[in-house]
């Protein structure tokens, strides 16, 4: 699945979003519209993890759903 079917159900993505990643809010979940580069954003933020590792755990939650 490519990133743009996850952006354009993002609701539907969201609860695994929120269960893969909890320390990300709900008002988190909701800025982030399902583009990849603010869940980026907001995994750098939030686990306090460098660009390149935000980067690989997007990749991964794409690959595994």
């Amino acid at each position: 699945m490519d990133w743009n079917q996850i952006e354009g159900n993002w609701k539907q993505w969201k609860g695994r979003a929120k269960e893969q990643w909890g320390k990300l809010t709900d008002d988190d979940l909701d800025r982030i519209e399902g583009k990849r580069d603010r869940l980026v954003g907001y995994l750098q933020e939030r686990y306090g993890i460098a660009r390149d590792d935000a980067e690989k755990k997007a990749d991964e939650f794409q690959r595994k759903h």
